[in-house]
């Protein structure tokens, strides 16, 4: 009780400007740059969403009346127990004019004998089988090189989707023919498996999604998840497909964008993946994610920040919105716990303690918020309330930590090419041709 109140009175007595020298980085980077700005903009895509109805239903109409062929691609290894739970989900699908091609990227479980099956039946239109790993971007590319349809669907073998995902992905080609990708909106399926999946449900539900939304109304949305990601064929093919990754998702959004195609996200497409259950495995997938951001915003792709004759100002200001919240603010988050330790000691725990509260009020207030604007949620809001407090560590010393440590990674040592998510002979390729 002595520490409450001695923590109070010491909050009371701050006037403005003290509260502006201690707490800046939340008022600055968080409160104003990403919590107020998003709110706004998602706000006003809610609020315009009703007078773009009418052209969005036309748009419909005009997916239906042409029902061009779709070629869904399933790229993966050792997806033998998710294929069958794909196919399915696929078959209760609304848009139903669609190949189904599964690329097998040298497998050695039952994949081969359950897709030749598949196949034999009906469910599958194609079966492509590498007998030597090649990596996801090669297997995405084999199934490329197959496919006849006019739009080009991504998925991944282990996740499942909503019966109308397939139609709604499809529907902005036909809103506006300078689209060139689109997004679909990734939710958690496995939320209840563990604390690790439900932070990681929060995290899409509050923080990705969200985010795409707001960054695809200001037309500089980024990453087309491979998850559930829809193409122009034409488009694809223009890029070259998919370069080797990790990070693919990104490079190949950001080839796209170069051309001059815009890129939206559809938050009524779904789709359902399984998060990772274990903090270790997380710890995994998102530095393979976060050493993509200085692998391809800050080296490969660098030349968006040039005045050459592919400039444009949306990819400009996506880029640095992207190094500046992924990379910057990251490390400013760093400096600015260095500075509240070494200059304000003796009141640290203060500091600390009204950080937390600050922070746990607006996690609230956003998930409660957006929760309003959402048509599709996975579980019961009232589900996710009692996790929300953990969100505070989560993202500022679990996830700010994961990421310094990627970042710092790539940039010394370039581990990206090292990582066993590719094939060691792919990783070698990449590095000599600079991917």
């Amino acid at each position: 009780m002595k520490f409450l109140d001695e923590f109070f009175n010491y909050i009371h007595a701050l006037d403005f400007d003290k509260l502006a020298r201690l707490f800046w980085y939340f008022l600055i980077f968080e409160f104003a740059l990403h919590f107020v700005f998003d709110l706004l903009i998602v706000s006003l895509w809610r609020f315009v969403k009703r007078f773009r109805q009418d052209r969005i239903d036309y748009a419909r109409q005009a997916l239906f009346r042409s029902r061009p062929l779709v070629s869904i691609i399933v790229p993966g290894k050792n997806e033998g127990e998710n294929i069958y739970q794909l196919v399915t989900s696929l078959r209760e699908q609304s848009y139903t004019n669609f190949e189904l091609i599964v690329i097998d990227d040298g497998s050695d479980d039952d994949t081969p004998t359950i897709c030749r099956t598949l196949k034999k039946n009906g469910l599958i239109a194609m079966y492509l089988r590498c007998d030597v790993r090649g990596g996801k971007a090669s297997a995405a590319n084999l199934g490329l090189r197959y496919a006849r349809g006019e739009y080009i669907v991504h998925l991944d073998a282990d996740c499942s989707y909503d019966h109308d995902a397939i139609e709604n992905i499809l529907v902005p080609f036909f809103y506006d023919s300078d689209i060139g990708a689109v997004g679909g909106n990734v939710i958690v399926r496995n939320y209840q498996a563990s604390v690790c999946t439900t932070l990681q449900a929060i995290e899409y539900y509050n923080t990705i999604s969200i985010g795409r939304i707001a960054r695809s109304e200001l037309g500089i949305y980024r990453v087309i998840s491979g998850a559930f990601g829809a193409f122009r064929r034409s488009a694809l093919v223009a890029v070259g497909g998919w370069d080797i990754g990790p990070g693919l998702d990104g490079d190949v959004t950001v080839k796209i964008r170069k051309l001059g195609y815009k890129i939206s996200f559809e938050p009524s497409a779904v789709c359902q993946t399984s998060a990772p259950k274990t903090f270790k495995a997380l710890i995994k997938q998102r530095l393979r994610w976060d050493k993509s951001l200085v692998r391809f915003r800050m080296r490969k792709h660098r030349d968006v920040f040039y005045p050459n004759e592919t400039f444009r100002w949306s990819n400009f200001i996506s880029f640095v919105e992207n190094v500046m919240y992924g990379f910057v603010f990251n490390i400013k988050w760093f400096v600015y716990l260095g500075d509240m330790a070494f200059n304000f000691t003796s009141t640290l725990p203060f500091i600390i303690l009204m950080n937390f509260l600050m922070y746990v009020f607006v996690n609230y207030f956003k998930f409660l918020f957006f929760s309003l604007l959402r048509d599709r949620k996975n579980a019961p809001v009232y589900y996710f309330l009692p996790y929300i407090i953990l969100i505070v560590p989560y993202f500022n010393i679990f996830l700010r930590t994961v990421r310094l440590i990627a970042h710092f990674q790539e940039i010394v040592f370039k581990a990206s090419y090292n990582d066993p998510w590719n094939p060691s002979k792919s990783s070698r390729y990449a590095r000599e041709m600079k991917l």
